[in-house]
Parts: structure tokens; sequence; C-alpha cells
């Protein structure tokens, strides 16, 4: 693909990048638009909707960190006990009803 910096198109890594905000944008825009749905039937359909742009989400983050272009941090077994235990102590639904 054509360098950017000659006003010749986007690169590979900026497409995908771009698809990645892009579908992120639109599982942010299902989901909240499903949770605002009472008719069950529309409500399944919203559900299909948001896997589906979720496992294109996954698939577009994927193709970026298998070439080096996506790179992440592994969590440390400490880091995960504390959000485990964060999630456990504040975000338990039986507390707040």
């Amino acid at each position: 693909m054509p360098n950017n910096m000659e006003g010749r198109g986007l690169t590979d890594r900026e497409m995908i990048q771009l698809c990645l905000e892009l579908e992120k944008g639109r599982c942010q825009s299902i989901s909240h638009t499903m949770l605002e749905t009472s008719h069950r039937e529309l409500r399944e359909i919203y559900k299909n909707c948001l896997e589906m742009a979720t496992n294109n989400h996954f698939r577009f983050y994927q193709i970026l960190e298998q070439k080096g272009w996506y790179k992440t941090e592994l969590a440390s077994p400490d880091q995960m006990e504390k959000v485990q235990e964060y999630m456990q102590n504040n975000l338990h639904p039986d507390q707040h009803f």
C-alpha cells in the first residue's frame, strides 16, 4: 500500500487502525441502543449485531497484533488479583438492590 506521506492514500496499518476504531464505535452505538430497547425481538436483533461487531473488532485487533502494530502488555498475577478483588467488592449487583 502506498505511503500516506506523499498523499497517495492510507497505509495498510492506518486502514486497519481506522477499521478497528470504526468497529469500536459501532459496538458502543449498538450496545447503547440495545440497552434502551424493550421490544424482545428487536433486542435479539441488536444482540446479534453486537456479536458480529465485536467479532469484527477482535479480528481487526488480531491483524494489528500479528503485524506488530498493536502491542499490549500482559497483566501480572498481582494486577489481575487486584482487579478481581475490586470487582467482587465494588460491583456485586446484590449489594446495590
